[in-house]
């Protein structure tokens, strides 16, 4: 089965807010070598980009806007960029996998409550086979609750739902 590594969102911008991501070094650190492994095996990578409101951490074309360095795509990767909380909605991604022969998605990235849930979900409706890498999404803690129960709480959703669950020692893109 054809999988395709689908990094969700992780640009400049994430980091940039006054609030600090969760873990957000650790876990960039993970999708890099996620990055590297699904390059080293030939297996596509595709780059979610979003793009925010005016003014925001993420307006189109604004520094934030970009992919972090560290992430950023190589030559022949797609860009799929969106200004909605999936990476299906009015995007050519379905499309994309499609002429990929890519059915399925190991998913990573930002921010998990949010456009990783959504690019998920989304995903499944289309019937794809979904692994979500467990220790690399985060996101940002609320005045409710903390990133960490969110992440927790998100990876028991997508197991017991819908999703395979994995972690980036032991995946196999």
């Amino acid at each position: 089965m054809s999988s395709a590594l689908v990094v969700v969102d992780v640009q400049q911008g994430m980091f940039a807010r006054p609030q600090p991501l969760y873990r957000g070094d650790e876990i960039l650190s993970r999708i890099v070598a996620l990055l590297n492994r699904a390059r080293s095996s030939g297996s596509p990578v595709i780059h979610i980009r979003h793009a925010g409101r005016a003014g925001g951490a993420l307006e189109k074309g604004s520094a934030g806007w970009f992919h972090h360095p560290m992430v950023a795509p190589v030559a022949g990767e797609p860009i799929i960029d969106k200004d909605r909380s999936s990476a299906f909605h009015h995007t050519c991604l379905h499309e994309r996998l499609i002429e990929m022969a890519v059915k399925r998605l190991v998913l990573c990235g930002m921010q998990t409550e949010m456009c990783v849930e959504s690019t998920c979900r989304a995903a499944v409706a289309l019937d794809y086979q979904v692994t979500l890498v467990a220790d690399a999404h985060t996101t940002y803690d609320t005045a409710i609750i903390s990133a960490e129960q969110i992440i927790a709480h998100h990876n028991r959703i997508w197991q017991q739902s819908f999703a395979d669950l994995a972690t980036s020692d032991r995946l196999r893109i």
